[in-house]
């Protein structure tokens, strides 16, 4: 499942990011990156996807 959140990040960058937060900010600043580039809105979903992961395995320790 995270290696096809990364994936699609890079792909389809707003799947990635909703997938990962669901209906948020993070999802509407991606989709804005997005529709500026497709660059920028993967290079943002990879991030955000990322983060979540390293945040969610800071809180399980």
């Amino acid at each position: 499942m995270k290696l096809l959140r990364f994936i699609l990040g890079i792909l389809v960058p707003p799947v990635g990011v909703f997938m990962t937060y669901g209906v948020s900010s993070t999802l509407l600043i991606n989709i804005l990156l997005t529709l500026l580039a497709w660059v920028p809105g993967s290079i943002h979903a990879v991030w955000a996807i990322a983060k979540h992961y390293e945040k969610a395995s800071e809180n399980a320790y």
